[in-house]
């Protein structure tokens, strides 16, 4: 299908002047892409790998041989990351409660499990207990679970999630770990303690979370060494199941089976201490690795605005080889995220050809360390390799599922921003529609890698296929959820899909109007006018 300007009204003064240049996605390229990243000899691309090396240079290759220019260190196409590797020595967890009725051993890990430390191999608190509700700052929800609260030197308890009444998206930001620690070490914590919740236990089982015991603690590490995104005030957190939650709450002014009603009601629980003391302690083993993000950049052709860049971004990583697995061991990662590199780079070769580039500049990023925590996304958006206040759009590709004739596409965050008219715009030239976001509760906004592009102030969108089908025989939607039940995650998620490259081709064409359109448009995207996201994080003007 040719990427070919319809005759249609452009957004923000998009130039038309390519009417009669004529590129299309080369559907023989995007299978040769896939089936080279997804091959066993990648060993499912886990991050700091052998495999992943090799696919990382794979990508720098394709891009020299498209002629665009090195965007990483050092003149390469490499931007090298230096991460730490934190293993919990799983003989070492301990969590003790210590009251006026004597002291309480928890068992790990059936009833408190706690992470690998990053900072400290050898980490320990001993701390009186502070219930603090969901440990919340959200002033713009009018929500302070700290406000009259004394934590000074104390380990903070909290509840999982957010308040059901919170937005799902604004609520994902302020319902997440990360915020709950920041807040925690901002008010003088020492430690924090989480507790499941009965909603909790329906998304995401006690139970199901002591399959990653054995799994790494990951962090990109800073210019000092030290780990980025953690708090050394909090010497020690751990996450307790309901059943042990309950015993901190036996000396407090309210039960746990109290403080679940009042969820059941949508209330606030309000703090209190809960005249308990904690004792926890752990044991680590740091291991540094290297693995690299890959960059290249297209010059923009305008002498104005080819010093602005629009980036297209997609996760290179997978999660290597299954420790639990007999058979087939490979997480090949096929979907998740050798469809979305392949439409990346076939995007890159589209724009390669071009006459005349667009306007603006064009980074491409195949990130990696998406599957540890969009840790290489982040250190690029807070590391860029361009001047990081001429980002005005990243365009995120992760796990497009290329096995139906879809019909629309589904711009994730599209509504926060302008991005909402291009997108539209570009898709309607190769005769997709834009489709809202059918899974609002999910908030899938904030979780991929172009939210670390939005925490940065740049107005971003995560582009997948749609759930409507051109072909009447099949559902959408019913094969966007089949792969997620059988395959995501898993060694199945293998190159023996039944891919369908009419839809890669035209999913890629759609991929790169959308980059046509905002790298010509006269006036860089913005967010909407009293967004929280564009408030919360954009730099003022």
């Amino acid at each position: 299908m040719a990427c070919t300007p319809a005759d249609q009204s452009s957004p923000k003064g998009a130039d038309t002047s390519s009417a009669t240049e004529v590129i299309e996605a080369d559907p023989q390229r995007l299978r040769a892409h896939l089936f080279f990243l997804a091959d066993d000899l990648m060993q499912g691309r886990d991050t700091g790998s052998e495999g992943h090396e090799i696919a990382s240079r794979y990508i720098a290759s394709q891009f020299e041989q498209y002629g665009l220019q090195p965007g990483g260190d050092s003149g390469t196409y490499m931007q090298r990351i230096p991460f730490r590797q934190s293993y919990l020595d799983q003989s070492s967890p301990q969590l003790t409660l210590i009251s006026e009725q004597g002291q309480e051993s928890l068992t790990y890990p059936s009833q408190f499990i706690m992470s690998a430390d990053s900072v400290a191999e050898q980490a320990s608190v001993s701390a009186e207990l502070v219930f603090v509700g969901y440990g919340i700052v959200a002033p713009l929800l009018g929500h302070d679970d700290y406000q009259d609260m004394d934590v000074e030197g104390k380990i903070v308890v909290v509840l999982h999630g957010k308040p059901a009444s919170f937005p799902s998206e604004e609520g994902a930001h302020f319902g997440s770990s990360a915020q709950k620690a920041r807040h925690a070490a901002a008010n003088g914590a020492v430690g924090m303690i989480s507790l499941s919740t009965p909603t909790a236990e329906k998304v995401r089982p006690y139970q199901n979370l002591l399959n990653y015991l054995h799994m790494p603690s990951v962090r990109w590490l800073d210019s000092e060494g030290q780990p980025a995104n953690v708090y050394p005030q909090l010497l020690q957190s751990a996450y307790l199941s309901a059943e042990a939650a309950a015993k901190l709450f036996v000396n407090a002014p309210a039960s746990l089976q109290d403080i679940y009603a009042q969820l059941d009601q949508d209330q606030a629980p309000e703090g209190f201490a809960l005249n308990l003391s904690a004792s926890l302690s752990s044991a680590s083993e740091h291991r540094t690795i290297t693995s690299p993000n890959v960059v290249a950049i297209l010059p923009g052709s305008d002498p104005q605005l080819r010093d602005e860049y629009v980036v297209y971004s997609a996760h290179s990583d997978h999660i290597g080889l299954s420790k639990s697995v007999k058979k087939d061991r490979i997480n090949n990662g096929a979907m998740d995220n050798s469809t979305g590199v392949a439409v990346l780079l076939e995007t890159a070769r589209m724009f390669s050809q071009q006459a005349t580039p667009p306007k603006r500049s064009i980074v491409f990023v195949a990130v990696t360390g998406e599957e540890k925590g969009l840790l290489g996304s982040d250190y690029f958006a807070r590391n860029p390799t361009v001047p990081g206040d001429a980002m005005v759009a990243n365009v995120n590709l992760d796990m497009p599922i290329l096995t139906y004739p879809f019909a629309d596409v589904i711009a994730f965050g599209a509504n926060h921003s302008d991005l909402a008219d291009s997108v539209a715009d570009a898709a309607g030239k190769v005769g997709i529609a834009l489709s809202p976001d059918p899974w609002p509760e999910m908030a899938l906004f904030t979780r991929s890698d172009h939210y670390s592009f939005v925490k940065q102030g740049v107005p971003s969108v995560f582009l997948v296929p749609g759930l409507k089908s051109s072909d009447p025989a099949i559902e959408g939607q019913k094969q966007f959820t089949s792969f997620l039940h059988t395959h995501y995650h898993k060694p199945s998620d293998d190159l023996n899909q039944p891919f369908n490259w009419q839809a890669a081709t035209t999913f890629t064409e759609v991929n790169f109007n959308i980059g046509l359109t905002l790298a010509n448009q006269e006036q860089r995207p913005s967010w909407h006018e009293g967004d929280f996201f564009g408030d919360t994080f954009a730099s003022p003007e």
